[in-house]
This record gives C-alpha cells, structure tokens and sequence, in this order.
C-alpha cells in the first residue's frame, strides 16, 4: 500500500508524471520532427486535415495558420511557437512509440529518477516528516504495463501512485527482502525523469 499526504499537491505531481513519461516517449523518436514552421504547419495538417482543426488546437486564428503554412509570418510570438512545436511533438511517429511503450510493458522496464519528498511508516516507529531524496530505480515491466494504463486512466491508481509503488517495492522494500511492512509516503515532487 502506498501512501499520498498532502492531497492539495497530488495534482501537481501527476501532472509532472504525466510531462516526464510524455518526454520519455519523445527520447524514442528515430527522427527529428520538422524544424521549419513551414515544416511543423504542414505536418499538424496532414495530421489533423484543415486549417480550422489545426487553429483550434493552437489556439490561434485560421488566417495565422495560413499564414505560418504559405510562409507570409515567419516567426510566431514565442508562446504559439512553444504550442506548435508542443502539438507537432504529441503526434510525431506514433508507432516508434508505441512500439517502444509496448517493450518497456512487456519485457524492459522503466528506469524512474526523481528528487521527491520521502517519507516511511513502519511497525517499530514513524517518521511523519519526509525529507527530499534523490532516488534512481529501474521498475520491471509490470510496473511500466501499469504506469501507462493509469496515464489512460485505466486502473485505480494514478501515474505517481503506480511510480510511488514501485519506488517502495523496489528500492525501499529491495523487492521484498526487506522492511516488508514499510509504507512510503511519495510527494512534493521537485523533478522526475522516466526512461524506457
């Protein structure tokens, strides 16, 4: 069982999970995505078929979309830059993706690094004040199958909970050899980096 305090920043810390296994995916590209905005308009096209579908999930008008795609407006202020170069990066070759998901479900693992506040409860004592670690465990594959059904929202744990276990089971825990009644407590995230 793993334990959450401080529920009001559980949220934050799912939503950095979320960005470090978003970038992990993006380390399996085999090559690099357009880096023209010419190149990055035409592939967020042919990827989402109009103009209109391509302005709205910038944000921005259908006319700056024509325009970004005929090269009459070279440079975007930064903050639509960073949205494009965001858009053409969730939807860049998706099977090497998945296929490297589907690897690390099955047979790899992940590798988890993070910089978190730990804190333990175990039958001889208590510490209820956690103190910031930086830890770097590799998860087997079970743990990697689990982590990517919760960041679907498949599962009853979310994504830091199911990382959360794992740091417990195996680096706390050292997979059952010991501290079998150990609950760690997972939060405060500073910064987490996922592999696979």
């Amino acid at each position: 069982m793993v334990r959450r305090i401080r529920p009001g920043n559980a949220d934050a810390d799912d939503a950095l999970v979320l960005d470090a296994i978003e970038r992990a995916g993006q380390d399996a590209f085999t090559r690099e995505p357009p880096k023209t905005l010419k190149g990055r308009i035409n592939f967020l096209l042919k990827q989402l078929k109009t103009t209109r579908a391509v302005a709205q999930t910038l944000g921005i008008t259908q006319r700056s979309v024509e325009r970004y795609r005929t090269g009459e407006r070279k440079h975007p202020p930064k903050a639509i830059a960073d949205r494009i170069d965001a858009a053409v990066r969730a939807r860049w070759q998706p099977k090497v993706r998945d296929r490297r998901r589907k690897q690390a479900a099955t047979s790899t693992g992940i590798t988890v690094e993070a910089r978190a506040r730990f804190g333990y409860t175990a039958p001889i004592g208590t510490t209820d004040d956690g103190r910031m670690r930086r830890i770097t465990v590799h998860l087997p594959a079970d743990y990697a199958r689990r982590l990517f059904d919760a960041q679907q929202g498949i599962g009853a744990l979310s994504p830091n909970e199911v990382i959360a276990e794992g740091i417990q089971e195996g680096y706390f825990k050292d997979n059952g050899r010991r501290a079998d009644q150990l609950e760690v407590e997972f939060t405060d995230i500073d910064y987490i980096d996922v592999s696979f």
